[in-house]
């Protein structure tokens, strides 16, 4: 085999394989052998047709099709590796030359990894942040854990309704004095304030009393659903059966006891703080990360091949769809609620996907460049990090890691590796910032994932 390439562009190559004809021989038997059960020829019964006599019946050209398959993923694969090349997709195959007892020639160009200059990696300028664990922050948390723990009760006789309260509510509405679709309820469950109904209807009903009825007056929105009563007025005959207000228990020992596993409140305080911190921690370190990589990034010129950056968006959508998933909302839900399509979606991502694809360039550049690789013990330790929260399955999902993600624990270590390496010569400037109680402390990613790194965070990768 005579394998040449030349290079098309920064981001493609073209190659010329010339394969000998005896291998083409070869294959040509190989496809009579697979086809020839299915070619009735007069004479013969079926499949005992002999090779010469089914060129002559149907044409050499029967066979040309298998036979090229076989030549081609046989020879590719060796012509790559000759030519010293590393493609990202699928090659665009020309054949130029196929005829029994000549050499088969075809052309294969395509996209392989970007040549670039990396920039010096050294000596970075960033910020870390130091994110600081206040006394609001764990009284933040024990707000939450009161919240969880209030328990639902109907007030005492007498009482009013009132903003946060539940009404539990018959109701009829009429618009010019005709019922209609979904206009009735009984015994219906209405949070005041929740903004459920429209208009000011549960304003309405603030200082009822269990027993009182009302008549309460709204206007329907003139883009409301509802064809047959958007933009009218309407009356809904209002009775209150029930008040139901929160009871918050005490912030005290007894409640830290009946929350957790701690005795005392100070207790389930200093675990609070203590996780905070943790979540603190592993939050600024993937912000450094982030800071550096994206230091480095802004130093490198990478012509970024198409392919690479469909393939990063292709990720990046499947992750965004696992997540709203998590939440309930398939991708159809998603696509009707914000009226996109799915090609705005992948647009909501190009520019994240082309951060991604750029810093992984970088960061495998720098694994090349330093020689850095990753130990048998170093991938085992890593299984056992992503693992150990997984209890009883912890072992099953360990094997499967080692066995179908080895690659990818690999990954990880040298990624780590590379952002040590980055950050023992870097100039470092401290930033002090508090903890944000907007994503609470569980959103923080660990950016030493492979596929994590440097995502641009003015994206949509957080959604």
């Amino acid at each position: 085999m005579n394998v040449t390439h030349e290079k098309v562009d920064a981001k493609k190559v073209k190659l010329e394989v010339t394969v000998e004809a005896a291998k083409l021989d070869e294959a040509i038997r190989k496809s009579y052998k697979k086809n020839v059960k299915n070619l009735n020829v007069q004479g013969f019964r079926k499949g005992k047709a002999p090779i010469a006599i089914v060129k002559q019946f149907y044409g050499i050209e029967v066979l040309f099709d298998d036979a090229s398959d076989f030549l081609l993923n046989d020879s590719y694969p060796q012509a790559i590796e000759e030519a010293g090349i590393k493609p990202i997709d699928y090659p665009k195959i020309d054949i130029t030359q196929m005829e029994e007892g000549k050499d088969f020639v075809y052309t294969a160009e395509v996209e392989v990894y970007p040549e670039f200059d990396l920039p010096e990696y050294k000596g970075l300028e960033v910020e870390k942040p130091v994110i600081k664990v206040t006394d609001h922050d764990i009284d933040h948390e024990i707000e939450h854990l009161v919240e969880r723990n209030g328990r639902i009760e109907s007030k005492p006789e007498g009482a009013e309704l009132a903003k946060g309260d539940i009404a539990v509510i018959n109701f009829n509405g009429k618009v010019d004095g005709v019922e209609f679709e979904g206009g009735k309820g009984d015994n219906f469950e209405l949070e005041i304030g929740s903004g459920m109904f429209i208009g000011d209807f549960e304003d309405q009903l603030i200082g009822s009393k269990v027993g009182d009825k009302k008549v309460v007056k709204v206007t329907f929105p003139e883009d409301y659903q509802a064809e047959e009563v958007k933009g009218k007025d309407a009356e809904f005959d209002v009775e209150v059966l029930d008040i139901k207000g929160k009871e918050f228990p005490e912030v005290d020992d007894e409640f830290a006891s009946e929350v957790s596993e701690f005795e005392t409140l100070e207790e389930l305080k200093a675990s609070i703080r203590e996780g905070l911190e943790e979540d603190a921690a592993a939050r600024a370190k993937g912000e450094l990360n982030n800071n550096l990589i994206k230091a480095l990034a802004e130093k490198a010129e990478i012509d970024i091949p198409e392919a690479m950056i469909e393939s990063s968006i292709d990720r990046l959508v499947r992750d965004f769809e696992q997540r709203i998933q998590q939440q309930g909302i398939s991708k159809e839900m998603y696509l009707q609620m914000t009226g996109q399509n799915e090609s705005a979606i992948r647009d909501m991502f190009r520019d994240n996907a082309k951060n991604v694809v750029k810093n992984d360039l970088l960061i495998e550049a720098i694994v090349e460049k330093e020689g850095i690789e990753a130990s048998e013990e170093e991938v085992n330790a890593k299984a056992d990090e992503i693992t150990k929260m997984y209890g009883d399955q912890k072992e099953e999902l360990r094997e499967m890691l080692m066995k179908n993600n080895r690659k990818d624990l690999e990954m990880e270590v040298t990624t780590a590796k590379v952002f040590e390496l980055l950050l023992e010569s870097a100039k470092v400037t401290e930033k002090e910032i508090t903890v944000s109680h907007d994503h609470g402390h569980d959103d923080h990613e660990d950016h030493e994932g492979h596929d994590h790194e440097g995502h641009d965070h003015e994206g949509h990768d957080h959604e």
